[in-house]
């Protein structure tokens, strides 16, 4: 397995990825018009890919504000490691702080970045609605 730079010719790939985390998690909550338009958001600086034999497992994305956004790992190769390896890859190639926001519903990524030494430093409402279809609540984290 490997971990490095997501390029444009990753884009058939890191979707079926996607494909696959929102079969198995509704992550995204809805399915995007556009999934590689939502795996690149406009202030997207980065973004790292786990490839194994040519196969997308993992996506973290990076903003210009050093905002962790679109990690995921698809359901076969969880239980790896590859969450921690890909924020690893973001913290090598950041200096400073890393913020990330995760929804109340995403209770496995809450327990993962809490185990990692996150620190949560408040809460909002999004703009956008949770599988209940209500305003989804945001934790806020920064790195230890």
């Amino acid at each position: 397995m490997k971990i490095r730079l997501r390029s444009p010719e990753d884009r058939k790939a890191c979707v079926e990825a996607l494909a696959q985390v929102q079969a198995a998690d509704r992550y995204p909550v809805d399915w995007p018009d556009d999934p590689w338009g939502w795996l690149t958001p406009a202030d997207l600086a980065s973004a790292w890919i786990a490839v194994e034999r040519g196969t997308v497992l993992g996506h973290v994305g990076l903003t210009r504000d050093a905002e962790i956004v679109r990690l995921f790992v698809t359901p076969a190769a969880r239980g790896r490691g590859l969450a921690a390896q890909l924020l690893d890859s973001v913290r090598a190639a950041v200096r400073g702080p890393l913020k990330l926001e995760v929804s109340s519903e995403g209770t496995a990524a809450i327990a993962f970045y809490e185990r990692s030494g996150w620190r949560r430093v408040g809460s909002s409402r999004a703009d956008w609605v949770n599988a209940a279809g209500e305003p989804a609540l945001l934790h806020h984290y920064v790195t230890p």
